[in-house]
């Protein structure tokens, strides 16, 4: 048997012929519509989509362009401005994943759909009867109850509009409850009959709004009298199960599991709405886990069937449209589903096919069969089948279960599990061993920093009025010989010649558009796989512009308002852990996203990645990822990146002039306490030379050329192996031992590292990478300005490496400071 076509016959023919059932309507309705018999005494025909991808496997572009299509058509019908305040709600099962397509045609309408599936712990928010169904009772489980709320329109979508029963009972239920003015039915098909046609008009009458009707196709269907009982004589006539697929060939398959690497947090739905800004994230996330589909199905697969489960029609519909576009197989897409219809192997005939098994995912109503239609027989040679965590069970597995039934029909069987989304209760923050009364409010411009205050909070304490800066090379001989830590005490801050201002300027101009695209690109990693809500958490303070730069994009980009804050965190000392039992008592540790603005070896990647587990063992919140997301990882030391290329960031050129006027943090015992925030100082007295906002605008102005190639580079990445290799380690434990340094904290790798070095340490020489050209002009000026070798390398990793005196006393250098050989 193959059911792939059925050699230019209507799929209604066979049910028209033997019961008289007759399509009246649109010449477009038996191209949209077959026909078959349902095992249901409450009526005799099942009218069978063509495009709606639940009983008939399709093209997964048909399947979710037809839904595109109703809502480009209702996001005309409202206009704009009720567009944009719209809401729309999809009826379970069938039109879950239309509902969800409906939301994406007009653009921003967050998604609802009814479920049968009681959740513990969410209360339902409304209810309703399907009276036609063999399933009747809808649960509205919106995690957020406001979602319902309002005097937007309400878009009711569902697959075919016959009587009208179900929208009626909907929107009197929510009528009551949520009022408001207007509404807007949406359905593949409006099967209405005269007599119920005029009923829309009374019911907005009746309830004092406007109620609208959207369909792709419409028509009346004729039934004669008796079709109810003539159909259960001629479904018992078919039925055997033989003829439904219940006795497989006997083929065994082994069933293979694909990580799709869902997004934390990500809902697998609309079970509990599901927002744009959620759909921004599955935007983001699909091309990489497409990617990991298609890796798995063989290579010489010729016809894939993505195979959605039940209530879970949007995820495995955009998997499926997704892998359409980067598999030569053909990709078809369909779901199992409750209903119980007979199946005929008959070109005239809709559904040619039934798989029957029981159902997994311990339903709220009982054990029960389950079906999956015109898949035995179809030629399909890989099936993936796609369902929730909550159906992963041992059911799922069992001989008689889904996977063994495909297993018979197919030689390749691929599982792919969706986290199931519960919503979670409120965060409370606790407060080990102390109040969050205790802990003061972060600082912020113009009182510290020359950062407008909603840019970035300093969760630091301002210690402007102390003095801590020694001259460099008594605060290298201190660290080197182990009297003092790096970040008791500040070096004395560097200010640019008119010649090294001059060249910041002509770098930030040759790389404005570079770091757009970095920040941007980094940014939607973070959106789609870390949180659609982060805190950005910026380490101060070469992360703090890079910071300010993500949370700008996200605003450009998503209207998203992200809160932004710069933390201490201290080679040898760890991240302030004041700063984390504030963070936990305003923020969800879990959505807390770590920033800096580049890696050398990965030194505070592991610092933090230690600090973080540190402070969790000690009672702090749990919850926090160490993960730090930068805008250059050069090193190879994380996943979240715009770039792993090594080239110039022109804020790590300058000190704090660049940086808010902040100094970088200071860790004292005698400053800070154990209850206080790290210490750094607000140079005031050097606003005329700061440039820390002209640097963000110039990247910030590059925002809108570069939106095109922030996507495809964040599909790139997205889709790509993103493991660290952590080669700059490596190298920089090789560079150590050639050049007898046997220290890897004096080598610094990176252009940043580079520049720091330059301006901060006693620098010993420079390697730089054979060929380097303009985004080391800066390096080698300071380093002629301290006489300092720098050294061409034909085989680095990076642009350039920087490497601090390996025997430095003060006789290391001259009396100008400038290096001596060793």
């Amino acid at each position: 048997m193959n059911i792939a076509v059925n050699n230019g016959v209507w799929s209604g023919s066979w049910v028209a012929e033997r019961l008289g059932v007759e399509l009246v309507g649109d010449d477009t309705l038996t191209d949209l519509l077959g026909l078959a018999l349902r095992r249901n005494p409450k009526r005799a025909h099942l009218l069978v989509s063509h495009v709606l991808g639940k009983h008939v496997p399709q093209s997964p572009s048909v399947v979710y362009g037809h839904g595109l299509a109703l809502g480009r058509r209702v996001r005309e019908l409202l206009g704009a401005d009720e567009a944009r305040r719209a809401v729309v709600l999809g009826y379970a099962e069938t039109a879950t994943g239309l509902g969800h397509s409906v939301a994406d045609g007009l653009g921003t309408a967050p998604c609802l759909h009814s479920t049968r599936r009681p959740v513990p712990g969410v209360a339902p928010a409304g209810g309703f009867e399907e009276s036609h169904s063999h399933a009747t009772s809808h649960l509205l489980l919106p995690e957020d109850p406001a979602l319902l709320v309002g005097d937007g329109p309400l878009v009711l979508v569902d697959d075919e509009f016959s009587t009208g029963n179900t929208v009626l009972n909907t929107i009197r239920d929510l009528h009551e409850r949520y009022p408001r003015r207007r509404y807007v039915v949406v359905a593949l098909v409006d099967m209405r009959s005269p007599a119920d046609a005029g009923r829309l008009d009374l019911f907005a009458q009746e309830i004092g709004a406007r109620v609208d009707l959207v369909a792709a196709a419409s028509g009346t269907v004729r039934l004669p009298e008796g079709v109810l009982e003539k159909g259960q004589e001629l479904v018992a006539r078919h039925e055997s199960p033989a003829q439904q697929g219940q006795e497989p060939p006997g083929r065994t398959t082994r069933v293979a599991r694909v990580d799709l690497c869902w997004p934390r947090g990500l809902p697998d739905g609309g079970r509990h709405g599901f927002t744009p800004r959620h759909r921004i994230r599955l935007d983001n996330a699909l091309p990489a886990m497409a990617a990991r589909l298609a890796g798995a199905i063989p290579g010489d697969a010729r016809r894939v069937l993505v195979l959605g489960f039940e209530e879970l029609m949007y995820a495995p519909l955009r998997l499926a449209r997704e892998l359409e576009q980067v598999t030569d197989a053909e990709v078809r897409y369909s779901t199992t589903t409750r209903s119980p219809v007979l199946a005929v192997d008959d070109p005239g005939y809709a559904i040619r096919s039934r798989l029957v098994f029981p159902a997994h995912d311990d339903p709220a109503d009982g054990p029960g069969e389950r079906f999956a239609y015109n898949v035995a027989g179809a030629g399909f040679d890989t099936v993936v089948a796609v369902v929730d965590s909550v159906a992963d069970t041992p059911e799922l597995h069992a001989p008689d279960g889904l996977l063994a039934q495909l297993a018979a029909h197919t030689p390749h069987v691929l599982l792919a599990v969706v986290p199931s989304y519960v919503p979670e209760a409120p965060y409370v923050p606790a407060f080990p061993g102390e109040s969050p009364a205790m802990l003061p409010e972060p600082l912020r411009g113009p009182a510290f920093s020359s950062y407008p205050p909603e840019e970035v909070g300093w969760l630091l304490q301002d210690l402007s009025e102390v003095t801590l800066e020694a001259p460099t090379e008594e605060r290298e001989e201190a660290i080197q010989s182990g009297g003092a830590h790096y970040a008791e005490s500040l070096p004395v801050e560097y200010q640019p010649s008119e010649q090294y201002q001059e060249l910041f300027h002509t770098a930030l101009e040759a790389s404005a558009e570079r770091l757009a695209k970095g920040v941007g690109a980094v940014t939607e990693l973070v959106l789609a796989e870390r949180s659609p809500r982060p805190v950005l958490v910026s380490l101060a303070r070469a992360g703090t512009p890079i910071g300010v730069l993500m949370r700008r994009w996200a605003e450009f980009r998503h209207g998203l308002e992200l809160p932004h804050y710069a933390v201490s965190i201290v080679r040898g000392r760890g991240i302030d852990a004041n700063a984390l039992r504030w963070l936990a008592a305003h923020h969800d540790p879990r959505d807390v996203v770590f920033v800096d603005g580049w890696t050398g070896k990965g030194a505070i990647t592991r610092e933090l990645a230690d600090a973080v587990k540190e402070f969790e063992a000690a009672g702090g919140a749990a919850g926090f990822d160490p993960e730090i997301a930068v805008l250059a990882d050069p090193g190879s030391c994380v996943r979240t990146y715009g770039t792993r290329e090594d080239f110039l960031i022109p804020s790590a050129c300058l000190n704090s002039t660049v940086s808010g006027l902040i100094s970088r943090t200071v860790l004292r015992a005698d400053l800070v306490g154990p209850n206080d925030f790290h210490g750094a100082k607000f140079y005031r007295e050097l606003a005329g030379a700061d440039v820390s906002v002209a640097f963000l605008d110039a990247v910030t102005a590059r925002f809108p050329d570069v939106v095109e190639d922030v996507d495809a580079q964040a599909k790139e990445l997205l889709s790509g192996d993103r493991a660290p290799t952590w080669e700059g380690w490596a190298a920089v434990e090789r560079i150590s031992e050639e050049y007898g340094i046997h220290d890897v904290n004096l080598v610094k790798p990176g252009v940043g590292e580079t520049t720091r070095v330059l301006l901060r340490r006693v620098p010993w020489k420079i390697l730089a990478r054979a060929g380097a050209g303009a985004d080391l002009d800066h390096v080698r000026l300071l380093a002629e300005q301290r006489g300092v070798p720098v050294e061409e390398v034909a085989e680095l990793p990076y642009t350039c490496v920087g490497l601090i005196h390996p025997k430095y006393t003060r006789g290391a250098t001259g009396a100008d400071g400038r290096a001596v050989t060793v």
